[in-house]
């Protein structure tokens, strides 16, 4: 064959060809598979074209597998799939033609020739083909010069690229998409026509851009789609409260740097360390407040006073917004923008027992995911000076592994509950109960009591009269 697969991956192909032979129709191995085989990057599905019925050529496929796989398919589509030990997914399909509305990405299909099927392509490196036919088995067929494209790292259109993005807005999205995952340039006439065609996005639903937007924060370098989104134009469209940190502002010689591309060193600092996407996301949306909460002061400069609890209010909007899960993991990015400045406040400031044992409550079992973000947080162009806030931010790590070890206070909830304050004072559910029990959670977090319930209870029998008519009065 004219690309490397694995012995398992020949196995397959042949049962392919010769369900194909036996049909008599042709078949080939098409788009991604031939792609990442070229690059020499892992696949875990095919999709495979032939001149016929594709729901026919899987349930043959099929047949030739002992355990025999299930064959989902699509009639409406004409597309069938199977799986292979659970593990390779294969997509069939019949070679088609498209053409489009201009208010729809939805095409009207008719049936084609592998010419056809390779000129609806995306990008010259997707339309590459492999023939499975007897006469040719294994020959490269490449119309586009896709294999030239991958040599040098290029993403271009088959045909027109205005025409193509025309027809199918959202392949806008994966040629940022590609680029990044790949490593790849846009070519310059087909990233025109994305920006003269960046308005066509709105005809594309919000989760298939929210999809293609996620791929970007889940590649190796999630900066180099965020800065092509941006350029683009696409970025105003899709996402303009990430647009709206552009810009650096200088006022009597004082200003402030660019939070845009802040935010995308910040994503790339996290990416090195975990391929979580809320992390990324929690790291996107960490300053996202900024552009809301920016001031001037004469004298002192910009400042951003409470862009993390206004940013923590404006997650659950933007997830909306963008048709992202409003589940825990929503929670876990707002939960990590609310609190993303607290490590690096304490880097500033002589640590307290008593700030540390707040932050591990307020933090719970996501502690590490925070100091994650904050350590990501860290960048200048100034050696000395990230050098220095590293030093700092070891100091609170440390501090924070210290009181933990010593107080437990993770996750940890106060020893005296509700029922009993109300037992004891004679109380109905009120303001008063929540007052006391506050006070009794402060007074361990500041260190003022120990953490067991016994010193809790004498505090809360010392204290808590005083306090309830305290509390009464209000």
């Amino acid at each position: 064959m004219d690309i490397n697969c694995t012995e398992k991956e020949l196995f397959i192909l042949k049962k392919i060809a010769a369900s194909a032979q036996e049909m008599g129709v042709d078949a080939y191995l098409i788009g991604g598979f031939v792609r990442d085989k070229i690059i020499d990057r892992p696949t875990k599905d095919a999709d495979i074209v032939c001149l016929g019925d594709g729901i026919e050529l899987a349930h043959k496929v099929a047949a030739r597998f002992n355990p025999k796989p299930t064959v989902a398919f699509f009639k409406n589509f004409g597309t069938a799939q199977i799986k292979v030990d659970d593990s390779f997914e294969i997509e069939f399909v019949g070679a088609r033609k498209e053409s489009y509305d201009f208010g729809s990405r939805k095409p009207v299909v008719a049936e084609g020739t592998l010419e056809d099927d390779q000129n609806r392509r995306d990008f010259t490196i997707n339309a590459l083909a492999i023939s499975l036919n007897k006469d040719d088995f294994g020959k490269l067929i490449d119309p586009f010069d896709g294999q030239m494209d991958i040599e040098r790292g290029i993403i271009q259109t088959p045909l027109a690229p205005l025409q193509t993005f025309s027809d199918d807005p959202l392949r806008m999205m994966r040629a940022i998409r590609f680029a990044t995952q790949l490593n790849f340039t846009i070519d310059p006439i087909t990233f025109q026509a994305i920006i003269d065609n960046a308005a066509r996005i709105k005809i594309v639903s919000q989760e298939r851009i929210t999809d293609e937007l996620n791929k970007i924060l889940l590649a190796k370098q999630p900066s180099i789609g965020l800065d092509l989104l941006s350029k683009s134009g696409l970025m105003q469209l899709i996402f303009p409260q990430m647009m709206a940190l552009h810009g650096a502002e200088y006022v009597d010689g004082l200003g402030h740097k660019d939070n845009f591309y802040h935010t995308l060193q910040v994503v790339d600092n996290i990416a090195e360390n975990t391929d979580d996407l809320w992390l990324r996301w929690a790291a996107l949306l960490h300053d996202i407040a900024k552009p809301a909460t920016k001031r001037f002061e004469p004298g002192h400069g910009f400042t951003f006073h409470g862009h993390e609890v206004v940013g923590g209010r404006m997650v659950p909007k933007i997830f909306t917004q963008l048709k992202l899960p409003l589940n825990e993991k929503m929670k876990l990015v707002q939960k990590l923008v609310e609190l993303h400045l607290r490590p690096i406040s304490l880097t500033k400031e002589n640590i307290t027992d008593s700030a540390i044992r707040r932050l591990l409550f307020d933090a719970g079992d996501d502690i590490e995911s925070l100091m994650m973000l904050c350590n990501a947080d860290i960048t200048s162009k100034n050696k000395q000076k990230v050098k220095r806030f590293m030093q700092n931010f070891e100091l609170v790590k440390n501090r924070l592994k210290e009181v933990e070890e010593k107080d437990h206070i993770r996750n940890w909830q106060p020893p005296i509950t509700g029922e009993l304050i109300m037992e004891t004072f004679n109380l109905t559910p009120s303001k008063p109960v929540g007052i006391i029990k506050d006070a009794i959670r402060n007074a361990i977090l500041d260190g003022v009591i120990p953490n067991n319930y016994d010193d809790a209870f004498q505090f809360m029998l010392a204290e808590g009269a005083k306090l309830y008519l305290v509390a009464s009065k209000r």
